[in-house]
């Protein structure tokens, strides 16, 4: 039920949706996962600006990455409300125990399919040990609209901006 509904309303917010993409240092279990998108409907239904209901819409992907959406053609998000994101995060990093602000690690999805995020040193020893190749594919958590995450969020190493670390 909880994904049919949240989908419906991810696949109604425009492109232009703003968009924010907070990476765990380590994959969620499945229990985390579900109380995870319970606390993200719960704060996305209940965020405002202004005093102005936000349209936004949140989820987990790919069992790491955490995504928050705003409509900003009804209300924009402002300094306050994203000032409010950004505590309610560092809440769910406290309780889970994970890191969702360095920004200095960087995620890859292996051939089996599993994503692992490593740190920068990591990451460059990865690549010339071969073990990440132009070809693997990076989560780009920089981007900052719908458009662009449904896009290109998941992309080959040569097509992004991780390129130019290794």
């Amino acid at each position: 039920m909880y994904m049919v509904e949240q989908l419906t309303a991810y696949e109604q917010l425009p492109d232009t949706t703003r968009l924010w993409i907070y990476q765990s240092n380590r994959p969620f279990s499945a229990q985390e996962i579900e109380d995870i998108r319970h606390k993200l409907r719960q704060f996305a239904s209940q965020w405002v600006s202004h005093n102005r209901a936000l349209r936004a819409w949140a989820d987990v992907f790919y069992e790491r990455f955490i995504v928050l959406m705003v409509d900003e053609s009804q209300a924009d998000a402002s300094g306050c409300s994203i000032d409010k994101s950004v505590y309610f995060l560092k809440e769910l990093q406290a309780t889970y125990g994970v890191d969702l602000f360095n920004r200095m690690q960087f995620s890859y999805q292996d051939d089996e399919g599993k994503v692992h995020t490593v740190n920068r040193e990591s990451f460059e020893r990865a690549y010339r040990d071969g073990h990440i190749t132009d070809d693997t594919p990076v989560f780009d958590t920089l981007i900052n609209d719908k458009a662009s995450f449904v896009a290109s969020f998941r992309k080959p190493l040569r097509d992004s901006w991780h390129a130019r670390l290794v």
